[in-house]
């Protein structure tokens, strides 16, 4: 098992504190734009152990910040993004009786579900958004 350099844990712990309380205050598609880096320079680091950090981080947090899917899912995003892998997140959703609605946030990486360690929750939801968005103009 590699160690994940202090550089990236600190960055991890950064966006831990900042992007769920964003989520919170501003639309997903901003924020998702300001997350997704022009030119990614890809740099080497374990992914595995940067999504555990992630995962051991956001499970220690209160609030708004604690571990969930979308959470994880959108700091794991901007990590690997700056980093320089070309990961997309994914929301799927559909309504599983009455007003009950079953919803879920995940990396794709070359199409297939990406550090997930449940992948059978993605099977079966349709994908209501994704970024970067592919049909959205590029800068």
């Amino acid at each position: 098992m590699s160690r994940l350099p202090v550089t990236w844990q600190l960055r991890a712990v950064l966006a831990a504190l900042l992007l769920p309380a964003a989520i919170r205050v501003m639309s997903l598609a901003t924020l998702m734009t300001w997350l997704t880096p022009r030119r990614p320079t890809a740099v080497p680091l374990d992914e595995r152990a940067l999504a555990r950090w992630v995962t051991r981080i956001l499970s220690a947090l209160p609030g708004p910040w604690h571990l969930s899917c979308l959470n994880r899912s959108v700091v794991l995003y901007h990590l690997l993004r700056a980093a320089g892998r070309p990961v997309e997140l994914c929301i799927g959703a559909k309504q599983v009786g009455g007003a009950q609605l079953a919803a879920h946030a995940w990396l794709l990486l070359d199409g297939a579900p990406y550090l997930e360690s449940e992948s059978r929750i993605v099977t079966g939801l349709p994908v209501v958004a994704r970024f970067p968005d592919a049909l959205a103009p590029s800068a």
